[in-house]
C-alpha cells in the first residue's frame, strides 16, 4: 500500500477548513430549508431525502427529475446541474466551471483510462481516484462544480474501431472490474469502507449501462442501434464490471445507454433495471439512481421508433426505473405530458427524487457546516493541483507505457553528445492531443520537444501529418541534421472520439509514407505511438525502426514520460490492455455484431476468441530479461496431498465460505517467483491465464485470472510474490447466463509470451455459483 498511503498522508496535511466553502451548498442555517428534515445531519438520510420531497408540490417534483433541476424557491431548494465530469481529472462540463485565472483555473489531467490501465496496478488506480476525487470536491465546495460526476466509462473494448475505447480500462472483463472497484475507492469513499461508512466524497456515475460500445459506423448510430446480445455474451463479458459497481462496490449512481438492449431501448429496460440491477444485485443499500445518457429518452422514440410520443418515452423511463434524465441539444422530456396522460404517477417521481436526493445527502449537500468540522466539504484549492497529484499523474503515464519493440536500441543513455530528431504531429503538440477526450484544463502541459529541451539535449524539431497528405520536407532535414530520430506519431480524437467510430485500424498512409522516407537516411528511428491500437506490422518489419513504445493518451506529464522512458530515467514495464488486430479484421467482422465466439460470420473478438493477434493483450517488453514461474505450486493446490495432477476439493472451501456471493468465496493465492536477469532495475506485471475444456463450447483461448504488478526487482533479485484467485477465476458462464464452476482439468499460464503452465483439477462436484435471472418470453439463448 506504499502508493495509496504516501497519497493519503498528502492529502491529509492540507489545509483542514475552507470557511467560504459554507455558502456554496443549500442553507440550512437559515431561511426555509432550515425548517426541514433534510437538514437534520442526524437522522437516516432516506428520511432525510424524503421529508426534502414530501416538502414539495407536484409540479416542483416535475422539474426537478431532470439533469438541469430548476429546484424549488419556495421551500429553499437551489437550482442543481447533476452533469459533471472527471474521467481522468475534473473535466469540461455543464456542471463544471473553470475559473479564468488564479484558483481553479486547472485541474490534474491524468493519463485516460486506457494508459492507466496498462500499468496492471490497482492500487495505482486507487491513488488516481483519490486524488481525482479530492480536487472534484474541492471544485463543488467552490461552487464550481455539482458532486455527482458521470464517470468512469467501463464497457469493454471489444472492437478495436470503437471512437470511446480510450476512455475505458481495456478490453477484459476482469481488469475492467477491478480498476471500477480501486477508481471507485478513492473516488467515492476516499479510501475508506464502503461497508461501515455512509458519506460519499463524490457520487460516481458507472456508465453505459449496457452493451454499448458504437458510435457512427456505416450508417448505424448509437442513438438507435438495437445490441442483439446472447445471455452468455452478456452476463460474461458486457456485464461483470457494472455488477462490480453495483453489487460490490455500490456506486451512487449508474447511468443507462443509448442503444437497446434485444430489442428494449436500454432507460425504458426494467429488466436490465429492475431485474438484473436493484433485484439480483441488490443495488438498493443507498437508494442509488440511475441517470440517462444525455437525450437516450427522447431517442426511445424519435430514433428508436420504441414509441410514438416524448410523453410516452419519459412515462415508459422512469417506470423502468430511470430517476434523471439528462438533456441537451435542446431537446426536452415531456415529464410533465407523461404525468398529465396517466403515464407515469407521483409515486414513481417521488421515488426517482428519493434516490437522487439521498445521494446528495449521503455527500453532505444538505447540512450545517461551521468551521469546527473537518469533513469532504473542508476541501479547498490547496487539495487541488498538488505535489503528490502531480507526481502521480507523470507516474501513472509513465507506468502505463507499454514498449512493443526494441533491438537493444533503448535505452538512449548517451544523448547529450548526439542531436535528435524530434519529428511528428504530436512531438511540439498544441492541441492538447496527450488529453485525449473528457478532458479539463490542465496546469501545464509537457510535451515531449519541451520534456526534451528541459533535459538539456540538442534537438531538430518538425511538425509530421495526422492522416493527410503534404510536404514532409522539414521532417526529413530535421532528420538529416540528427544523429537519432524520435518519431512521435498514431492517431488522435480526429480520428477517434465520442460520436467518431473508425473505418481503419492501419496506420495513415501519410505516416507510413513519412516513416518510409525516413528509414531510408539509415538512422535508428524510435516510434512513440499516441491513440488506442493501429497494425503495427509496417514498422515491425522495418528494421530501421529500432523500438516502438506505446502511449495511449498519456495526460498533460505525457512529454516527460516518454523521454523518461527513452532515456531509461525509468524502466517500461506497461502491458497492452487491448489487443492489436490486423488491418483486415474491420473486413471480417461489422460492428454492429455483438458476439465474442467465433462463428462462420466472426472471428471472435479481444484475446479470447481471438487467436491471430498482431500483438496480444498483456504484450509488453522490458530493458531486462524477467523470468517467472510458480513456487511450490502442488503444495499450494493440493494442501500438500501431493496427487498428480493437484487436485483442488472446492466443495470442502465453498461449503465454509461465508460470503454472499459464492463466486467471490477465495481459492487459494499461488506464490510465485519473479527473477530479474539483466542488469536494469525494472517493475513487472505478473500475469495469470487461466484455460480449460470443461463448460459449454467454445471454450475461450485464456482468460486473465489474475496480475500483480512488482515494483523494483534490482539486477539478480529474486522476487517472491502471491497472486490471488476467486472463484469466479475458474468459473464459466453457461448459455443461460448462470455463472458454474465445473468439476474437471484446469491450466493456470504465466505471462506473455507464456513462459510456465500449471495444470490441475477442480474436483467436488460442479456447482452454480450465481443462477441468473431470466427474462419475460426468452428463449435458451436469451434474445428476446
Amino acid at each position: 500500500m506504499a502508493i495509496l498511503s504516501r497519497f493519503l498522508s498528502a492529502f491529509a496535511a492540507f489545509a483542514l477548513i475552507s470557511s467560504a466553502s459554507g455558502d456554496r451548498y443549500p442553507n440550512c442555517a437559515s431561511g426555509p430549508l432550515s425548517n426541514n428534515s433534510v437538514c437534520r445531519m442526524g437522522l437516516d438520510p432516506a428520511q432525510r431525502a424524503a421529508a426534502l420531497v414530501a416538502a414539495m408540490t407536484l409540479d416542483e417534483k416535475l422539474v426537478n427529475v431532470v439533469d438541469h433541476s430548476l429546484g424549488a424557491e419556495r421551500i429553499g431548494l437551489s437550482k442543481y446541474d447533476w452533469w459533471s465530469e472527471a474521467l481522468h481529472g475534473v473535466a469540461y462540463s455543464p456542471g463544471v466551471h473553470f475559473a479564468d485565472s488564479g484558483n481553479f483555473s486547472s485541474a490534474t489531467s491524468f493519463p485516460n483510462p486506457i494508459t492507466i490501465s496498462a500499468a496492471f496496478d490497482d492500487e495505482l488506480v486507487e491513488a488516481v481516484g483519490l486524488a481525482i476525487g479530492a480536487e472534484a470536491r474541492a471544485f463543488a465546495n467552490a461552487g464550481r462544480a455539482g458532486l455527482d460526476f458521470w464517470t468512469p466509462n467501463i464497457n469493454p473494448f471489444k472492437d478495436p474501431r470503437w471512437g470511446r475505447g480510450l476512455e475505458t480500462p481495456g478490453e477484459d472483463p476482469l481488469r475492467v472490474a477491478n480498476y471500477v472497484k480501486h477508481l471507485l475507492s478513492g473516488m467515492e469513499w476516499a479510501s475508506q469502507d464502503p461497508d461501515t461508512i455512509e458519506k460519499r466524497q463524490i457520487v460516481a456515475t458507472c456508465k453505459h449501462y449496457a452493451a454499448y460500445d458504437l458510435e457512427r459506423w456505416n450508417g448505424v448510430v448509437r442513438y438507435a442501434f438495437d445490441a442483439i446480445v446472447s445471455m452468455q455474451d452478456l452476463v460474461e463479458y458486457y456485464l461483470p464490471p457494472f455488477k462490480q459497481c453495483a453489487r460490490d462496490s455500490n456506486v451512487g449512481s449508474i447511468m443507462c445507454s443509448y442503444n437497446s438492449v434485444n430489442g428494449t431501448p436500454a432507460c425504458a429496460n426494467d429488466y436490465l433495471m429492475q431485474t438484473v440491477l436493484r433485484e439480483h444485485w441488490n443495488w438498493t443499500k443507498h437508494n442509488n439512481y440511475i441517470v440517462s445518457d444525455c437525450n437516450a429518452v427522447h431517442n426511445i422514440y424519435a430514433d428508436h421508433k420504441w414509441l410514438k410520443t416524448a410523453a410516452q418515452a419519459a412515462g415508459a423511463a422512469f417506470k423502468a426505473g430511470t430517476d434523471n434524465v439528462c438533456e441537451a441539444g435542446g431537446w426536452t422530456t415531456d415529464v410533465v405530458g407523461a404525468y398529465n396522460q396517466s403515464l407515469v404517477s407521483e409515486a414513481v417521481i417521488d421515488k426517482a427524487l428519493l434516490r437522487q436526493y439521498e445521494g446528495l445527502v449521503r455527500a453532505d449537500y444538505f447540512a450545517i457546516f461551521s468551521d469546527d468540522i473537518v469533513s469532504f466539504r473542508s476541501y479547498g484549492w490547496d487539495y487541488v493541483n498538488t505535489k503528490s497529484a502531480d507526481s502521480l499523474a507523470l507516474q501513472t503515464a509513465t507506468d502505463g507505457i507499454a514498449m512493443l519493440k526494441n533491438d537493444g536500441t533503448l535505452p538512449l543513455q548517451s544523448l547529450k553528445n548526439h542531436t535528435v530528431a524530434v519529428i511528428g504531429m504530436w512531438a511540439n503538440d498544441t492541441k492538447m492531443r496527450m488529453l485525449g477526450n473528457y478532458n479539463g484544463r490542465s496546469p501545464y502541459y509537457r510535451t515531449p520537444l519541451n520534456a526534451a529541451q528541459k533535459l538539456g539535449l540538442k534537438t531538430k524539431y518538425a511538425d509530421g501529418p495526422l492522416a493527410e497528405t503534404g510536404n514532409s520536407s522539414a521532417a526529413i532535414e530535421a532528420a538529416k541534421a540528427s544523429d537519432i530520430i524520435l518519431y512521435f506519431g498514431g492517431i488522435d480524437t480526429s480520428i477517434e472520439s465520442e460520436d467518431r467510430d473508425r473505418t481503419t485500424i492501419t496506420w495513415p498512409s501519410a505516416q507510413l509514407s513519412l516513416l518510409r522516407d525516413l528509414s531510408a537516411l539509415g538512422k535508428p528511428i524510435v516510434v512513440v505511438q499516441l491513440g488506442t491500437q493501429i497494425d503495427n506490422r509496417p514498422l515491425l518489419s522495418n528494421t530501421n525502426i529500432k523500438a516502438i513504445l506505446w502511449a495511449g493518451y498519456p495526460g498533460m506529464a505525457g512529454g516527460s514520460a516518454v523521454l523518461d522512458i527513452i532515456t531509461g530515467a525509468k524502466a517500461p514495464a506497461g502491458r497492452l490492455p487491448i489487443t492489436q488486430y490486423p488491418g483486415n479484421y474491420t473486413d471480417a467482422v461489422p460492428m454492429t455484431d455483438m458476439a465474442l465466439r467465433p462463428s462462420t460470420k466472426n472471428p471472435g473478438r479481444t484475446y479470447k476468441w481471438f487467436g491471430s493477434a498482431v500483438q496480444e493483450f498483456g504484450f509488453g517488453l522490458h530493458y531486462t530479461n524477467f523470468s517467472i514461474k510458480f513456487a511450490a505450486p502442488y503444495d499450494a493446490l493440493s494442501r500438500k496431498t501431493k496427487r498428480n495432477p493437484p487436485v483442488f476439493q472446492s466443495n470442502l472451501i465453498l461449503d465454509a465460505c461465508i460470503q454472499p456471493h459464492k463466486e467471490n468465496c477465495v481459492f487459494p493465492s499461488l506464490p510465485i517467483v519473479v527473477t530479474n536477469k539483466g542488469n536494469v532495475t525494472s517493475d513487472f506485471v505478473a500475469l495469470a491465464f487461466v484455460s480449460t475444456k470443461q463448460g459449454p463450447a467454445p471454450q475461450p483461448i485464456k482468460e486473465l485470472a489474475s496480475y500483480r504488478r512488482l515494483r523494483d526487482i534490482k539486477p539478480g533479485e529474486q522476487r517472491e510474490a502471491t497472486l490471488d484467485f476467486t472463484f469466479k477465476s475458474f468459473a464459466r458462464v453457461d448459455e443461460s447466463g448462470n455463472t458454474v464452476l465445473y468439476d474437471g482439468a484446469y491450466c493456470l499460464s504465466l505471462d506473455v509470451p507464456e513462459q510456465e503452465r500449471l495444470c490441475f483439477e477442480i474436483l467436488g462436484g460442479t456447482r452454480v455459483l450465481d443462477v441468473w435471472p431470466q427474462p419475460k418470453g426468452t428463449n435458451s439463448t436469451g434474445i428476446e
